[in-house]
């Protein structure tokens, strides 16, 4: 069984990509509208719904300056109160990235602790937003500032879109699984994400855009996560997140890209008891 994203949500990710795509043709409008960004995506995102400071509830980390800004890792976890009510989805936002939305997590029954890492590229200093959507559609935000440069035009791997092994997927799960607990796992697609704002150096054109768009998790065909992404997710898009694994079953994820290819993998799981 693959879940799919609800269709609001599907719509408005791809509409944004789109539009960021567009700018592509377009680097003057682009460069004079990307500081009235976040409210433009507040209001298509959350309308006039009132957005909480998160305090400890949330928690969003990433370096001050990236090393290499089309490779910065991002971590989001969210920590409830006794008696909060955990996120059903969280929302990555990177206010001066083409495409701010970065990603929208949606987690399901077999989903561990939420909390979610991943690797983004950033095009310039930017305000990057946290923000957890609770089951009673209350909203909750954390913010951090990073300075960081070109990470969105920076040129990929070509090696990567080899027709071959495209699409690739590598599991990496702890040892041992333990039977009733949260346990971290990662998911790593081999994937050139090519944003579509990177020149050829010898050609002197641009690359088109192609880029992994949705991936489903489920384990014993009960969902773990959705993602619904664009290009600010670096090349070989990697998630590692929580799950509770409950006797064995079969973990297995899907991606979907903008060329409508899908890519797929699974692997048994069996957890050990506790000790």
């Amino acid at each position: 069984m693959t879940a799919r994203p609800p269709a609001r949500v599907h719509r408005l990710v791809g509409a944004l990509a789109v539009v960021a795509l567009a700018l592509v043709f377009a680097p003057a409008a682009w460069a004079a509208e990307r500081d009235d960004a976040w409210p433009r995506v507040r209001a298509s995102l959350f309308g006039a719904r009132i957005l909480a400071d998160a305090g400890d509830a949330l928690s969003l980390a990433l370096p001050i300056r990236a090393e290499d800004a089309a490779v910065v890792p991002v971590a989001i976890r969210a920590r409830p109160a006794p008696g909060q009510a955990r996120p059903r989805r969280l929302y990555l936002i990177i206010d001066q990235n083409p495409s701010p939305v970065a990603a929208i997590f949606e987690f399901g029954e077999a989903a561990g602790r939420i909390e979610i890492e991943t690797r983004v590229r950033v095009e310039d200093y930017s305000t990057v937003r946290a923000i957890a959507e609770y089951p009673d559609g209350s909203l909750a935000m954390t913010t951090r500032y990073i300075k960081a440069s070109g990470g969105c035009s920076a040129p990929t791997n070509k090696g990567l879109a080899d027709a071959s092994t495209l699409g690739q997927m590598r599991w990496t799960l702890p040892e041992p699984l333990i039977d009733g607990r949260d346990n971290l796992v990662a998911l790593l697609i081999r994937h050139p994400n090519t944003s579509g704002l990177a020149m050829d150096q010898v050609t002197r054109l641009y690359d088109p855009p192609q880029f992994v768009r949705h991936v489903s998790v489920t384990y014993q065909d009960r969902l773990v996560l959705t993602a619904d992404v664009d290009f600010s997710v670096s090349e070989n898009p990697t998630f590692r997140f929580g799950l509770r694994v409950a006797g064995d079953g079969v973990l297995a994820a899907e991606a979907v890209d903008t060329n409508e290819l899908r890519f797929s993998s699974s692997v048994v799981v069996t957890p050990v008891a506790p000790r």
